[in-house]
């Protein structure tokens, strides 16, 4: 009999806790390892963002808890998520903790592994494909790219009390980072779309809006940072949402790789043979 891919893997055991991310939609994007976690855990608890095609990846039998929050909407207290995990831990449950995108970007997990910690409760994290990274890919828009940026901020549109966070120095971004990748933004766009002008990024700068990234209702608005405002609300999208700012989104025209399956026809040089840009 042939070995089990998994066999080399470590083990969900009884009484511990895997926070494991699920990545941005697509169940094809699960790590090896979080796929064998779904296979062996008595109870999942997951997030609202997670695919439901992850969750059919559970074993039979197994336990599927809810735990999602989302932004403006009715949810449950972190700390009560938290301490769930342990609950279920010391019952001597094999818990998978199913979260969407990485654990450890914009995810809390660090909340909740700080929680384990406190409580004596054996953890392991998994991590998976952040939708900042993942999501853009499935839109056709790399974070880097040699003739554009050296660099990338990773960002979240709203703090713990739900507005724009003033702990960003939203200068030194504006001025500093040539791509600005945005978790949780759409609400604010407006706001954080003033805040970038206003350091000195151009109007006419191209901004992605990537709607349920990574799913068969994956929708993507290319507009600009001028018109970031405007154009999400003519659009009439809904988060959840990644928003991306840099010369990156005009490479969509060319990397568009779902389009292309779809029919659309992509342009191998997005920038001009001539008209080379450079970070």
């Amino acid at each position: 009999m042939m070995n089990s891919p998994f066999s080399h893997l470590p083990a969900l055991g009884p009484g511990s806790v895997w926070l494991v991310g699920a990545g941005p939609g697509d169940p094809g994007l699960l790590t090896l390892l979080a796929a064998k976690g779904l296979a062996e855990a008595d109870v999942v608890v997951h997030d609202a963002l997670v695919n439901e095609d992850c969750l059919k990846l559970a074993r039979p039998g197994a336990e599927l808890e809810y735990a999602g929050k989302r932004g403006g909407k009715p949810s449950a207290n972190q700390r009560d998520i938290s301490l769930r995990l342990v609950e279920l831990a010391r019952a001597g449950k094999r818990v998978l903790r199913l979260k969407g995108g990485d654990p450890f970007v914009f995810g809390r997990g660090g909340e909740e592994a700080l929680t384990l910690v406190e409580h004596n409760i054996p953890f392991r994290i998994v991590p998976g494909i952040t939708a900042g990274i993942g999501g853009l890919a499935y839109a056709g828009i790399p974070v880097t790219h040699r003739e554009i940026n050296h660099a990338v901020t990773f960002l979240t549109g709203h703090d713990s009390s739900g507005i724009v966070p003033d702990a960003i120095n939203w200068e030194a971004i504006g001025k500093g980072s040539p791509v600005i990748v945005m978790y949780m933004a759409m609400k604010h766009i407006g706001q954080i779309s003033a805040n970038l002008m206003a350091s000195g990024r151009p109007a006419s700068e191209p901004v992605a809006f990537v709607c349920n990234a990574a799913t068969g209702a994956q929708q993507v608005l290319e507009t600009t940072l001028g018109e970031a405002t405007d154009a999400a609300e003519a659009s009439g999208l809904e988060p959840p949402a990644i928003v991306v700012v840099g010369e990156v989104v005009r490479l969509r025209a060319s990397l568009d790789w779902l389009g292309a399956l779809a029919g659309r026809r992509l342009q191998p040089d997005p920038f001009g043979r001539s008209g080379k840009v450079t970070a």
